[in-house]
């Protein structure tokens, strides 16, 4: 899915306020193609193009429609987004699933993501002139979501399945060090620290327990063992020292 392919369908947009946030969001994702069925006739005031902001271009170039029909005449594949199930309303996807598909199956189709009106949402009559439905998951006790918020949900799914914003990846798993390295590792940490008189010489291990909890839950690589084994190389290397001035400032 390219943003050439993909427009954004207002059906009876009532607020300016709204409509300027439709195209700030549409801006934010790398979307620019938006049309606009039976508007307000402010939706070009002061308010929408304060909300806009230098995404106003956005609504200045917005193709305006009589009805649905005529805005979806060159349209191939349109998802009517909705809140209301019913007999007519079934096979929802999520906004994720709608990405999927539009970026695997409709990628190379003229798509639309329809969007109703803020009080009452698309009608049977409108969501009939859809082949695929999205919905929202929210929570029961308040349901309805700003027509803008919708639409950022929306699109971020489609920037990021698409590539169209740049992707951020999270960090990828630890490439986790094998048992033998770690049990080396304690037993080192064991001996060490019982030198510097860290440890309980009569129960060293109760607080070697504790270690392993906090190293267990970091997940330790090969590399983060190197260098917890290096640090103990050093207060090994520090204790030695301490111990030779010492027998030689008592001898």
């Amino acid at each position: 899915m390219t943003p050439e392919n993909l427009t954004i369908i207002l059906v009876r947009p009532q607020g300016p306020i709204n409509i300027g946030s439709i195209c700030r969001v549409m801006m934010n994702f790398g979307f620019n193609r938006l049309r606009l069925v039976a508007p307000t006739k402010e939706y070009k005031a002061l308010d929408a193009k304060k909300m806009a902001l230098s995404a106003f271009p956005v609504l200045e170039n917005a193709g305006v429609y009589d009805d649905l029909p005529a805005a979806l005449a060159d349209i191939q594949v349109a998802f009517g987004t909705t809140r209301r199930f019913g007999k007519y309303r079934k096979d929802f996807y999520t906004p994720a699933g709608a990405a999927e598909k539009l970026d695997a199956v409709y990628h190379e189709n003229r798509c639309a993501l329809v969007l109703g009106p803020e009080d009452t949402g698309l009608e049977t009559a409108d969501l009939e002139l859809c082949q695929h439905f999205i919905t929202i998951p929210t929570h029961e006790d308040y349901p309805s979501m700003n027509l803008s918020h919708s639409l950022s949900v929306l699109l971020y799914e489609i920037a990021i399945k698409s590539n169209i914003v740049k992707r951020l990846h999270d960090p990828s798993a630890k490439n986790l060090a094998p048992g033998n390295e770690l049990e080396a590792m304690f037993g080192h940490m064991r001996e060490t620290l019982l030198r510097i008189d860290y440890l309980d010489p009569q129960n060293p291990d109760h607080l070697l327990r504790t270690f392993r909890k906090i190293f267990g839950n970091a997940g330790l690589s090969s590399r983060d063992v190197r260098i917890i084994r290096g640090l103990m190389s050093r207060i090994d290397w520090t204790e030695n020292q301490r111990r030779k001035h010492t027998h030689v400032y008592n001898g």
